[in-house]
């Protein structure tokens, strides 16, 4: 199985018909992502791509069946779309948008504690690259040819190095049960911690490769959750081992502030959780290639 997307999932384009949106969805059609339609407000009734066009998701899921959500929505807008989704009853939302502001987000964690842990919506993002089950379904914007289908899942918050690790472990031959980009911002819907328990609940995942930064406490709490509760091999890379204090790196929420939130800290603690850890990028492949055969030759 897959964890959060597969071929059963259908999902609609919030942000549909605009260019970025298109690009997207024609690309994860390709794929063979089982898209249903999308919204633009004041568009619907039309016909884009082959498919319909509703003007809000609640209509779109009364009318597809829709289960999840990709958005592709403008940062001043990105939020109130957040939220439209998990009123119409979509499970799962994909956010692509960067450049949400912190308070929006803060907003949106708010508003969906309104609704039972069971029957939240689930977000992952934004700032991210999205969901890829290879070979199943693509939700995002990784470039679907690199990935090969298998049993090492991916998570992390950069999507570049998330496509690093996958391109190399397809060279040396391993292949990805689902890769999940959980975004660079600092507030976002989804963490380390909530992915591992869904790799670790999966009977298809034999071992998780986990890609940090520094700024937050994101990868330090998913040590410390790793070293109690999981029994997969973790394989981490930690971004940024030269970034000087203060000093902000690309993703918003990459600026190291407190203890922990620096790449070597959190290389400590990973390292006394029992991960492997991934010296430099261009060791991916080899080292994750290293454990699963130290796996097999202790089963």
């Amino acid at each position: 199985m897959a964890i959060l997307l597969n071929e059963n999932t259908r999902v609609i384009i919030q942000g549909f018909t605009g260019k970025i949106g298109s690009f997207h969805a024609q690309d994860m059609m390709s794929y063979g992502t089982k898209v249903v339609g999308g919204i633009t407000p004041g568009k619907g009734g039309q016909t884009h791509l082959g498919l319909p066009v509703f003007n809000t998701v609640k209509g779109a899921v009364r009318e597809t069946g829709a289960d999840a959500s990709i958005i592709f929505v403008p940062p001043p807008f990105a939020a109130d779309s957040i939220m439209e989704a998990a009123d119409a009853g979509v499970r799962l939302c994909v956010c692509i948008t960067d450049g949400i502001p912190a308070q929006d987000m803060m907003r949106v964690k708010r508003y969906m504690r309104r609704y039972r842990f069971n029957d939240r919506m689930l977000l992952v993002g934004p700032n991210c690259a999205g969901i890829i089950s290879p070979g199943l379904a693509l939700m995002g914007i990784m470039p679907g040819a690199i990935y090969l289908p298998g049993r090492v899942g991916i998570v992390g918050r950069s999507g570049t190095l998330g496509y690093e690790a996958a391109s190399q472990m397809k060279a040396v031959g391993i292949g990805v049960s689902t890769s999940v980009g959980i975004g660079g911002d600092p507030i976002n819907g989804s963490s380390f911690r909530d992915v591992l328990e869904r790799f670790q609940e999966d009977t298809d995942t034999d071992a998780v490769v986990m890609i940090g930064e520094i700024g937050g406490q994101q990868e330090v709490e998913a040590a410390q959750w790793a070293r109690e509760n999981m029994t997969k091999p973790l394989i981490a890379y930690i971004a940024g081992l030269s970034a000087p204090k203060g000093r902000r790196m690309g993703h918003a929420g990459a600026i190291i502030s407190a203890f922990g939130e620096s790449a070597q800290e959190k290389v400590e603690v990973l390292k006394d959780a029992g991960a492997t850890i991934v010296p430099t990028p261009a060791t991916f492949g080899p080292i994750v290639a290293s454990v699963l055969s130290q796996c097999k030759r202790a089963a």
